[in-house]
């Protein structure tokens, strides 16, 4: 049996939406975001230190970071703005000036002298700043 697809009254407006549309967009747009998140958080391309187990206690959602990485050779960076010593002590000056100041997430190279990351960490103490956060990965 054939079915006709013919309205009763063609003059009146519709009253449903197609939301099958709709609904591809926003899954798309889902499954993009979901791919491109992880490739965001990684800025500088470091070999970070290991630790044996992951002993790290879980980051709070509504805590906001600020990362800064120290490349093999030494090099400063702000987020994925390179920086020197200076830039990098008023930067982190104008942070401690704010109500709730975010975690510094310091990222350094594991080939880099000891030395080199305990200036930084002076640098964030000599800031004001307390939270401080050393970026690992596990074996």
């Amino acid at each position: 049996m054939a079915r006709v697809f013919k309205r009763k009254d063609r003059l009146s407006a519709m009253s449903e939406i197609n939301l099958t549309s709709l609904m591809d967009l926003v899954f798309c747009l889902l499954i993009i975001f979901m791919i491109t998140t992880p490739l965001l958080e990684q800025t500088i391309p470091l070999k970070l230190p290991t630790e044996s187990h992951n002993a790290s206690l879980t980051r709070d959602q509504h805590q906001q970071f600020q990362t800064v990485s120290i490349d093999a050779q030494g090099r400063y960076y702000w987020g994925r703005e390179p920086v020197d010593a200076d830039r990098l002590l008023s930067l982190l000056q104008e942070l401690a000036t704010r109500t709730d100041p975010p975690v510094i997430s310091l990222r350094a190279d594991a080939s880099l002298p000891y030395q080199q990351v305990i200036n930084v960490i002076d640098l964030i103490k000599q800031a004001g700043l307390v939270k401080l956060n050393l970026d690992t990965q596990v074996k």
